[in-house]
Protein backbone atom coordinates (compact mmCIF):
# COMPACT_ATOMS: atom_id res chain seq x y z
CA UNK A 1 0.00 0.00 0.00
CA UNK A 2 1.31 3.22 -1.08
CA UNK A 3 1.58 5.92 1.73
CA UNK A 4 -0.78 8.20 0.79
CA UNK A 5 -3.80 5.73 0.49
CA UNK A 6 -2.94 5.73 4.26
CA UNK A 7 -2.47 9.81 4.48
CA UNK A 8 -5.94 10.64 2.93
CA UNK A 9 -8.07 8.72 4.90
CA UNK A 10 -6.95 9.92 8.12
CA UNK A 11 -7.14 14.07 7.65
CA UNK A 12 -9.79 15.52 10.09
CA UNK A 13 -9.82 18.67 11.03
CA UNK A 14 -8.63 19.41 14.92
CA UNK A 15 -12.10 19.34 16.73
CA UNK A 16 -12.64 15.69 14.71
CA UNK A 17 -8.98 14.26 15.86
CA UNK A 18 -10.15 15.06 19.39
CA UNK A 19 -12.99 13.15 19.59
CA UNK A 20 -10.82 10.24 20.04
CA UNK A 21 -10.30 11.99 24.15
CA UNK A 22 -11.92 10.02 27.00
CA UNK A 23 -12.39 11.23 30.48
CA UNK A 24 -9.14 9.68 32.30
CA UNK A 25 -7.07 9.89 29.35
CA UNK A 26 -3.03 11.31 29.80
CA UNK A 27 -2.31 13.62 26.88
CA UNK A 28 1.26 14.11 26.03
CA UNK A 29 1.60 17.78 24.21
CA UNK A 30 5.18 18.72 22.27
CA UNK A 31 6.49 21.76 23.08
CA UNK A 32 9.21 24.35 22.18
CA UNK A 33 8.89 25.50 18.76
CA UNK A 34 6.50 22.45 18.00
CA UNK A 35 3.71 23.27 19.85
CA UNK A 36 0.40 21.40 18.11
CA UNK A 37 -1.43 25.02 18.02
CA UNK A 38 -4.57 24.46 16.32
CA UNK A 39 -4.87 21.36 18.95
CA UNK A 40 -4.65 22.89 21.53
CA UNK A 41 -6.97 25.49 20.67
CA UNK A 42 -9.69 22.93 20.14
CA UNK A 43 -8.40 21.00 22.93
CA UNK A 44 -9.34 24.00 25.55
CA UNK A 45 -12.88 23.07 24.00
CA UNK A 46 -12.89 19.73 24.05
CA UNK A 47 -11.41 19.62 27.83
CA UNK A 48 -14.49 21.33 29.43
CA UNK A 49 -17.22 18.04 27.87
CA UNK A 50 -14.81 15.61 29.57
CA UNK A 51 -13.27 15.52 33.33
CA UNK A 52 -10.27 13.97 34.91
CA UNK A 53 -7.89 14.63 31.35
CA UNK A 54 -3.71 15.09 32.39
CA UNK A 55 -1.65 16.93 30.24
CA UNK A 56 1.77 15.78 30.03
CA UNK A 57 4.33 18.26 28.94
CA UNK A 58 8.07 19.80 28.82
CA UNK A 59 8.82 23.50 28.14
CA UNK A 60 5.95 25.28 26.41
CA UNK A 61 6.49 28.09 24.94
CA UNK A 62 2.86 28.96 24.11
CA UNK A 63 0.07 30.87 25.93
CA UNK A 64 -1.23 27.79 28.53
CA UNK A 65 -5.06 28.47 28.47
CA UNK A 66 -5.49 25.23 29.73
CA UNK A 67 -4.14 26.22 33.65
CA UNK A 68 -7.32 28.81 34.01
CA UNK A 69 -8.92 28.07 37.55
CA UNK A 70 -12.02 26.75 35.21
CA UNK A 71 -10.51 24.01 33.52
CA UNK A 72 -9.50 22.39 37.24
CA UNK A 73 -12.51 19.65 37.35
CA UNK A 74 -11.45 18.73 33.76
CA UNK A 75 -7.94 18.99 33.11
CA UNK A 76 -4.82 18.74 35.19
CA UNK A 77 -1.38 19.64 34.13
CA UNK A 78 1.39 17.18 34.99
CA UNK A 79 4.88 19.17 33.89
CA UNK A 80 8.50 17.87 33.95
CA UNK A 81 9.95 21.24 33.15
CA UNK A 82 8.17 24.07 34.50
CA UNK A 83 7.19 26.53 31.81
CA UNK A 84 6.60 30.27 32.59
CA UNK A 85 3.36 30.23 31.09
CA UNK A 86 2.06 27.40 34.25
CA UNK A 87 4.06 28.49 37.29
CA UNK A 88 2.01 30.70 38.83
CA UNK A 89 -0.63 27.35 38.33
CA UNK A 90 2.03 24.92 39.45
CA UNK A 91 2.38 27.32 42.56
CA UNK A 92 -0.81 27.95 43.11
CA UNK A 93 -1.53 23.78 43.31
CA UNK A 94 -3.70 24.02 39.78
CA UNK A 95 -0.89 22.05 38.23
CA UNK A 96 1.73 19.39 38.86
CA UNK A 97 5.44 18.88 38.53
CA UNK A 98 7.57 15.99 38.58
CA UNK A 99 11.15 16.38 38.99
CA UNK A 100 13.16 14.52 36.67
CA UNK A 101 16.31 14.07 34.65
CA UNK A 102 15.40 15.05 30.88
CA UNK A 103 17.40 11.98 29.59
CA UNK A 104 14.91 9.57 31.72
CA UNK A 105 11.39 11.20 30.31
CA UNK A 106 11.44 9.18 27.65
CA UNK A 107 11.84 6.30 30.06
CA UNK A 108 8.85 7.27 32.05
CA UNK A 109 6.69 6.37 28.85
CA UNK A 110 8.61 3.45 28.17
CA UNK A 111 8.14 1.58 30.75
CA UNK A 112 4.55 2.64 31.75
CA UNK A 113 5.28 4.38 34.74
CA UNK A 114 3.93 7.53 32.60
CA UNK A 115 1.72 6.29 30.57
CA UNK A 116 -0.09 8.24 27.37
CA UNK A 117 -3.00 7.69 25.76
CA UNK A 118 -2.81 10.30 23.26
CA UNK A 119 0.30 12.34 21.48
CA UNK A 120 -0.81 15.34 20.66
CA UNK A 121 2.41 16.55 17.82
CA UNK A 122 3.57 18.52 15.05
CA UNK A 123 5.56 17.20 12.05
CA UNK A 124 7.12 18.38 8.23
CA UNK A 125 4.85 17.30 5.61
CA UNK A 126 5.60 13.79 4.43
CA UNK A 127 8.36 13.13 2.09
CA UNK A 128 8.25 10.92 -0.70
CA UNK A 129 8.31 7.67 1.01
CA UNK A 130 5.63 8.91 3.63
CA UNK A 131 7.50 10.04 6.40
CA UNK A 132 7.04 13.15 8.23
CA UNK A 133 9.97 14.68 10.24
CA UNK A 134 9.25 15.99 13.76
CA UNK A 135 10.77 19.02 13.11
CA UNK A 136 12.33 21.40 15.55
CA UNK A 137 11.24 19.30 18.65
CA UNK A 138 12.84 15.58 18.43
CA UNK A 139 14.03 15.49 22.27
CA UNK A 140 11.50 13.50 24.57
CA UNK A 141 8.40 13.54 21.90
CA UNK A 142 9.59 10.68 19.63
CA UNK A 143 9.72 8.55 22.52
CA UNK A 144 5.68 9.50 23.80
CA UNK A 145 4.54 9.33 19.52
CA UNK A 146 5.75 5.72 20.11
CA UNK A 147 4.43 4.71 23.49
CA UNK A 148 1.03 6.51 22.92
CA UNK A 149 -2.22 4.66 22.21
CA UNK A 150 -3.17 7.08 19.75
CA UNK A 151 -0.88 9.53 17.64
CA UNK A 152 -2.61 12.76 16.09
CA UNK A 153 -0.68 15.72 14.23
CA UNK A 154 -0.49 18.87 13.10
CA UNK A 155 1.54 18.50 9.82
CA UNK A 156 2.72 21.89 8.67
CA UNK A 157 4.57 23.05 5.90
CA UNK A 158 6.76 25.73 8.00
CA UNK A 159 8.35 23.12 10.12
CA UNK A 160 11.32 22.23 8.53
CA UNK A 161 12.39 18.45 7.80
CA UNK A 162 15.24 17.86 10.17
CA UNK A 163 17.27 14.96 9.75
CA UNK A 164 18.61 12.35 12.06
CA UNK A 165 16.53 9.67 14.10
CA UNK A 166 13.38 12.10 13.85
CA UNK A 167 10.47 10.38 11.80
CA UNK A 168 7.89 8.89 11.77
CA UNK A 169 6.21 7.38 8.90
CA UNK A 170 1.96 8.10 8.45
CA UNK A 171 1.27 4.61 8.85
CA UNK A 172 2.39 5.37 13.07
CA UNK A 173 0.04 8.35 12.87
CA UNK A 174 -3.80 8.07 13.76
CA UNK A 175 -5.45 11.74 12.65
CA UNK A 176 -3.88 13.78 10.42
CA UNK A 177 -4.67 17.59 10.88
CA UNK A 178 -3.52 19.91 8.11
CA UNK A 179 -1.94 23.38 9.17
CA UNK A 180 -0.27 26.40 7.74
CA UNK A 181 1.12 28.43 9.92
CA UNK A 182 4.66 30.11 10.74
CA UNK A 183 6.66 28.53 13.95
CA UNK A 184 6.99 30.52 17.04
CA UNK A 185 10.44 32.91 16.74
CA UNK A 186 12.89 33.26 19.85
CA UNK A 187 15.34 35.84 19.37
CA UNK A 188 18.71 36.21 20.44
CA UNK A 189 19.00 38.04 23.58
CA UNK A 190 20.25 41.54 24.30
CA UNK A 191 23.18 40.35 27.19
CA UNK A 192 23.90 42.94 30.03
CA UNK A 193 27.22 44.08 30.45
CA UNK A 194 27.44 41.85 33.31
CA UNK A 195 26.77 38.84 30.81
CA UNK A 196 29.41 40.08 28.63
CA UNK A 197 32.14 39.33 31.28
CA UNK A 198 30.86 36.53 32.01
CA UNK A 199 31.50 35.49 28.68
CA UNK A 200 34.78 37.05 28.39
CA UNK A 201 35.97 34.74 31.19
CA UNK A 202 34.44 31.46 29.71
CA UNK A 203 35.44 32.23 25.87
CA UNK A 204 38.95 32.91 27.71
CA UNK A 205 38.60 28.96 28.57
CA UNK A 206 37.58 27.41 26.19
CA UNK A 207 39.64 25.52 24.27
CA UNK A 208 39.75 25.53 20.46
CA UNK A 209 37.97 22.06 19.17
CA UNK A 210 35.95 21.78 22.31
CA UNK A 211 32.49 20.50 21.61
CA UNK A 212 29.55 22.89 23.11
CA UNK A 213 26.56 22.28 25.40
CA UNK A 214 24.92 25.50 25.75
CA UNK A 215 21.08 26.89 26.13
CA UNK A 216 19.98 29.78 25.02
CA UNK A 217 19.19 33.29 26.81
CA UNK A 218 21.79 36.21 27.58
CA UNK A 219 24.16 34.38 28.98
CA UNK A 220 25.07 31.62 26.34
CA UNK A 221 24.03 34.16 23.53
CA UNK A 222 27.08 36.38 24.98
CA UNK A 223 29.30 33.30 25.12
CA UNK A 224 28.87 32.21 21.24
CA UNK A 225 29.23 36.24 20.44
CA UNK A 226 32.57 35.98 21.71
CA UNK A 227 34.15 33.08 19.86
CA UNK A 228 34.70 33.99 16.86
CA UNK A 229 38.71 33.86 16.98
CA UNK A 230 38.08 30.16 18.31
CA UNK A 231 38.63 27.73 15.65
CA UNK A 232 37.44 24.06 14.93
CA UNK A 233 34.39 24.03 17.19
CA UNK A 234 31.67 21.59 17.63
CA UNK A 235 28.42 20.94 18.64
CA UNK A 236 26.35 18.58 20.70
CA UNK A 237 23.40 20.17 22.98
CA UNK A 238 20.05 19.69 23.81
CA UNK A 239 18.93 22.80 21.97
CA UNK A 240 20.52 25.12 19.63
CA UNK A 241 19.50 28.69 17.89
CA UNK A 242 20.56 31.43 15.82
CA UNK A 243 23.94 32.47 17.73
CA UNK A 244 25.35 28.69 16.25
CA UNK A 245 24.32 29.13 12.48
CA UNK A 246 26.48 32.46 12.57
CA UNK A 247 29.64 30.56 13.66
CA UNK A 248 28.90 28.28 10.92
CA UNK A 249 28.86 30.24 8.78
CA UNK A 250 31.69 32.33 10.23
CA UNK A 251 34.22 29.10 10.09
CA UNK A 252 34.13 28.62 13.54
CA UNK A 253 31.90 25.69 14.16
CA UNK A 254 33.19 22.70 11.68
CA UNK A 255 32.45 20.00 13.80
CA UNK A 256 35.60 18.96 12.07
CA UNK A 257 37.65 17.55 15.72
CA UNK A 258 34.37 15.89 17.32
CA UNK A 259 35.01 12.36 18.47
CA UNK A 260 31.52 11.59 18.33
CA UNK A 261 29.48 12.28 14.86
CA UNK A 262 32.48 13.97 13.42
CA UNK A 263 31.33 16.58 11.35
CA UNK A 264 27.59 17.03 12.42
CA UNK A 265 25.79 19.05 14.79
CA UNK A 266 23.91 16.75 17.27
CA UNK A 267 20.91 17.85 19.03
CA UNK A 268 17.36 17.36 20.68
CA UNK A 269 15.32 20.44 19.91
CA UNK A 270 15.75 24.21 18.64
CA UNK A 271 14.27 27.23 19.45
CA UNK A 272 15.18 30.44 17.46
CA UNK A 273 14.11 32.83 14.35
CA UNK A 274 13.07 31.63 10.83
CA UNK A 275 16.85 32.11 9.39
CA UNK A 276 17.14 28.96 12.22
CA UNK A 277 14.51 27.01 10.65
CA UNK A 278 15.49 27.66 7.31
CA UNK A 279 18.95 26.52 8.36
CA UNK A 280 18.32 23.12 9.33
CA UNK A 281 15.73 22.68 6.90
CA UNK A 282 17.16 19.06 5.10
CA UNK A 283 20.47 20.24 6.08
CA UNK A 284 23.17 16.87 6.59
CA UNK A 285 25.79 18.49 8.96
CA UNK A 286 22.58 18.83 11.54
CA UNK A 287 21.24 15.87 12.90
CA UNK A 288 18.12 15.83 15.82
CA UNK A 289 18.02 12.63 18.14
CA UNK A 290 15.81 11.61 21.00
CA UNK A 291 16.57 12.95 24.47
CA UNK A 292 17.60 9.49 26.07
CA UNK A 293 20.38 9.95 23.41
CA UNK A 294 21.27 13.13 23.68
CA UNK A 295 21.24 13.35 26.84
CA UNK A 296 23.12 9.90 28.14
CA UNK A 297 26.04 11.19 30.51
CA UNK A 298 27.75 8.25 29.15
CA UNK A 299 27.17 9.65 25.36
CA UNK A 300 28.23 12.83 26.15
CA UNK A 301 31.51 11.58 27.44
CA UNK A 302 32.55 10.52 24.26
CA UNK A 303 33.04 13.99 23.09
CA UNK A 304 36.85 15.05 23.73
CA UNK A 305 36.82 18.33 25.29
CA UNK A 306 33.07 18.60 25.78
CA UNK A 307 32.20 21.83 27.64
CA UNK A 308 28.93 22.03 28.88
CA UNK A 309 27.70 25.66 30.30
CA UNK A 310 24.56 25.46 32.64
CA UNK A 311 22.62 28.49 34.60
CA UNK A 312 21.68 28.57 38.37
CA UNK A 313 19.80 30.66 40.96
CA UNK A 314 21.96 30.12 44.06
CA UNK A 315 25.13 28.32 44.78
CA UNK A 316 26.12 27.94 47.95
CA UNK A 317 29.42 28.20 49.76
CA UNK A 318 29.78 24.08 49.53
CA UNK A 319 29.34 24.16 46.03
CA UNK A 320 25.28 23.32 45.77
CA UNK A 321 23.70 24.34 43.10
CA UNK A 322 20.01 25.48 43.35
CA UNK A 323 18.76 25.64 39.50
CA UNK A 324 14.61 24.93 39.56
CA UNK A 325 13.38 26.77 42.78
CA UNK A 326 13.80 29.59 45.19
CA UNK A 327 12.76 28.07 47.93
CA UNK A 328 9.78 26.43 48.08
CA UNK A 329 8.58 27.98 44.75
CA UNK A 330 9.10 25.83 41.98
CA UNK A 331 10.68 28.37 39.33
CA UNK A 332 11.60 25.70 36.13
CA UNK A 333 12.88 21.86 36.52
CA UNK A 334 16.61 19.94 36.06
CA UNK A 335 16.41 19.70 32.65
CA UNK A 336 19.75 18.42 31.39
CA UNK A 337 21.77 19.87 33.59
CA UNK A 338 22.80 17.22 35.41
CA UNK A 339 22.81 15.38 32.65
CA UNK A 340 25.70 17.24 30.53
CA UNK A 341 27.56 17.74 33.86
CA UNK A 342 28.34 14.25 34.49
CA UNK A 343 29.07 14.11 30.83
CA UNK A 344 31.59 16.55 30.74
CA UNK A 345 33.16 15.53 33.91
CA UNK A 346 33.98 12.62 32.60
CA UNK A 347 34.87 13.89 29.21
CA UNK A 348 38.90 13.75 28.38
CA UNK A 349 39.23 17.66 28.57
CA UNK A 350 35.83 18.10 29.66
CA UNK A 351 34.47 21.34 31.68
CA UNK A 352 31.23 21.29 33.32
CA UNK A 353 30.44 24.60 33.89
CA UNK A 354 27.80 26.78 36.25
CA UNK A 355 27.52 30.48 35.17
CA UNK A 356 25.18 32.80 36.46
CA UNK A 357 25.36 36.45 37.45
CA UNK A 358 26.14 37.26 40.99
CA UNK A 359 23.14 39.17 42.06
CA UNK A 360 19.24 39.13 41.77
CA UNK A 361 16.92 41.73 41.59
CA UNK A 362 19.03 44.95 41.07
CA UNK A 363 22.05 43.95 42.76
CA UNK A 364 19.98 43.23 46.41
CA UNK A 365 20.17 39.89 46.74
CA UNK A 366 23.54 37.71 46.57
CA UNK A 367 22.88 34.52 44.34
CA UNK A 368 26.06 33.00 46.07
CA UNK A 369 24.70 32.01 49.54
CA UNK A 370 26.42 30.89 52.83
CA UNK A 371 23.30 28.28 52.58
CA UNK A 372 20.43 27.71 50.00
CA UNK A 373 17.30 29.15 51.15
CA UNK A 374 15.07 26.77 52.83
CA UNK A 375 13.16 24.88 50.60
CA UNK A 376 15.42 25.01 47.70
CA UNK A 377 16.57 22.14 45.34
CA UNK A 378 19.61 20.67 45.04
CA UNK A 379 19.96 20.56 40.96
CA UNK A 380 23.97 19.52 40.81
CA UNK A 381 25.36 17.98 44.08
CA UNK A 382 28.53 20.02 45.45
CA UNK A 383 30.65 16.26 44.16
CA UNK A 384 29.17 16.96 41.09
CA UNK A 385 29.80 21.02 40.53
CA UNK A 386 33.48 22.12 38.84
CA UNK A 387 33.54 25.46 37.69
CA UNK A 388 31.48 28.11 38.36
CA UNK A 389 31.83 31.63 36.52
CA UNK A 390 29.99 34.89 37.32
CA UNK A 391 30.73 38.17 36.02
CA UNK A 392 33.81 38.34 38.23
CA UNK A 393 35.40 35.61 37.61
CA UNK A 394 35.58 31.72 37.00
CA UNK A 395 35.77 29.37 40.52
CA UNK A 396 37.58 26.47 40.08
CA UNK A 397 35.91 23.75 42.82
CA UNK A 398 37.02 20.64 41.59
CA UNK A 399 38.83 18.64 43.87
CA UNK A 400 39.08 21.62 46.04
CA UNK A 401 38.08 21.14 50.24
CA UNK A 402 35.18 23.50 51.43
CA UNK A 403 37.37 26.00 52.81
CA UNK A 404 38.74 26.27 49.10
CA UNK A 405 35.57 25.91 47.91
CA UNK A 406 34.47 29.14 49.87
CA UNK A 407 37.24 30.96 49.60
CA UNK A 408 37.32 30.92 45.91
CA UNK A 409 32.91 31.16 45.72
CA UNK A 410 33.78 34.72 47.63
CA UNK A 411 36.41 35.97 45.27
CA UNK A 412 33.36 35.99 42.28
CA UNK A 413 31.01 36.82 44.66
CA UNK A 414 29.61 40.87 43.97
CA UNK A 415 31.90 42.78 46.17
CA UNK A 416 28.69 44.34 48.37
CA UNK A 417 27.96 40.95 49.44
CA UNK A 418 31.97 39.52 50.12
CA UNK A 419 32.12 40.78 53.45
CA UNK A 420 28.95 39.38 54.66
CA UNK A 421 30.00 35.78 53.01
CA UNK A 422 33.58 36.30 54.40
CA UNK A 423 32.12 36.50 57.96
CA UNK A 424 29.45 33.37 57.20
CA UNK A 425 32.41 31.11 55.67
CA UNK A 426 34.16 31.53 58.65
CA UNK A 427 31.40 30.73 61.26
CA UNK A 428 30.50 28.02 59.18
CA UNK A 429 33.62 26.56 57.95
CA UNK A 430 36.73 28.05 59.55
CA UNK A 431 37.65 29.91 56.95
CA UNK A 432 40.15 32.71 58.22
CA UNK A 433 38.34 36.21 57.29
CA UNK A 434 39.74 38.11 54.53
CA UNK A 435 36.92 40.76 52.50
CA UNK A 436 36.31 42.81 55.83
CA UNK A 437 35.12 45.75 53.83
CA UNK A 438 34.34 47.59 50.56
CA UNK A 439 35.74 51.06 50.31
CA UNK A 440 35.59 52.44 46.17
CA UNK A 441 39.24 53.53 45.27
CA UNK A 442 39.40 56.77 45.01
CA UNK A 443 35.85 57.92 43.71
CA UNK A 444 35.82 54.96 40.91
CA UNK A 445 33.72 52.70 40.01
CA UNK A 446 35.57 49.16 40.94
CA UNK A 447 35.70 47.01 37.73
CA UNK A 448 34.55 42.89 37.49
CA UNK A 449 37.34 41.13 39.51
CA UNK A 450 38.58 44.03 41.40
CA UNK A 451 38.34 43.38 45.51
CA UNK A 452 40.03 45.11 48.54
CA UNK A 453 41.01 43.03 51.39
CA UNK A 454 41.94 43.68 54.62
Amino acid sequence: MDWLSQYEPKKVSAEEALGVLRSGYRIFVTGNASVPQRLMEALNQRALELSDLTLIQVLVIVKADYVRPEFAPHLRVNSLFISPSIREAVNAGRADFTPVFLSEIPRLFKTGRLPLDVALIQVSPPDRYGYCSYGTEVGVTKTAAESAKFVIAEVNPHMPRTLGDSFIHVGKIDYVVEVDYPLPEVQMAISSPEQEAIANHLAAIIPDGATLQMGIGGIPDAVLRKLYNHKHLGVHTELFSDGVVDLVEAGVITNERKTLHPGKIIAGFLMGTQRLYDFVDDNPIVELHPTEYINDPFVIAKNDRMVSINSALQVDLTGQVCADSMGTYLYSGVGGQVDFVRGAARSNGGMPIIAMLSTAKDETISRIVPMLEQGAGVVTTRNDVHYVATEYGVADLYGRTIRERARALIEIAHPKFRAELDEAAERLYHVPRLFVKEVPWAGQERSPGETESA
